[in-house]
């Protein structure tokens, strides 16, 4: 999430959100991924937080007209990301972490565990 105003280090006129919007719209839509839910982690969400009262949101998105605060940028980006599913019935799970934070990635090891357990009931016809 934070990396949303540096651009790569290899080609220095592509923004890193940018690279990773156009990687997850590949991914999301690829053939082999038709049927699979994905779970969508945008990390660093503590160091956004911090960056996003500093550097605008403008800089990678220049549409952005929402309040320089952690609550609505967050919550943009994650639209953006959610908006390149092209699958009506494709699930995108999406949980913003901080690596570091051991309380928010046990939280998240669950919510994914709850995931992987629904969509094998749901495969077997039990939920």
């Amino acid at each position: 999430m934070s990396e949303y105003d540096q651009v790569l280090h290899e080609d220095e006129t592509t923004n890193r959100m940018q690279e990773s919007l156009k990687l997850f719209d590949s991914i999301c839509n690829n053939k082999w991924f038709t049927d699979t839910s994905i779970i969508l982690f945008l990390n660093k969400k503590d160091l956004f937080e911090e960056k996003i009262r500093k550097s605008p949101l403008t800089i990678c998105f220049p549409e952005y007209t929402g309040a320089q605060e952690y609550g609505e940028a967050a919550a943009y980006i994650q639209a953006q990301f959610e908006a390149k599913n092209k699958s009506t019935t494709k699930e995108i799970y999406c949980h913003m972490t901080c690596a570091t934070d051991t309380t928010n990635i046990q939280f998240v090891f669950d919510a994914v565990t709850d995931v992987i357990i629904a969509n094998n009931l749901r495969g077997c016809g039990l939920y």
